[in-house]
């Protein structure tokens, strides 16, 4: 199922002004694993690396996914850790695109 959604483009929210229903949400989840929704706001995930490098690495990936779909997640990094938080600035919440750029994610991790 993410292979599904990790196939499909990050739509732009053009006129976009409601999130997506917490039933939605949670069915959307299911395809996504090792992401978590918190606050019914936006999807996280922490990842673990070896050293500082790795997490730069992966940083410098997620930067390259984020741009291709022009969908730019929050980055949280720090000596091998970091933390994404995907949400739909425009909406203030989760949208689809959300949920695509999420399973984009799970295929570098």
């Amino acid at each position: 199922m993410s292979e599904e959604l990790a196939e499909m483009s990050c739509k732009m929210c053009v006129g976009a002004t409601e999130t997506m229903p917490v039933a939605q949400q949670q069915e959307m989840l299911a395809k996504i694993p090792n992401w978590e929704i918190v606050d019914n706001h936006h999807l996280q995930r922490r990842y673990k690396f070896k050293n500082f490098k790795q997490a730069l690495a992966f940083v410098n990936q997620v930067g390259e996914v984020a741009e291709t779909e022009k969908h730019h997640p929050d980055i949280y990094f720090t000596w091998g850790k970091v933390t994404i938080q995907i949400m739909t600035h425009s909406v203030d919440g989760l949208t689809e695109a959300d949920f695509v750029l999420a399973a984009k994610l799970n295929r570098i991790s």
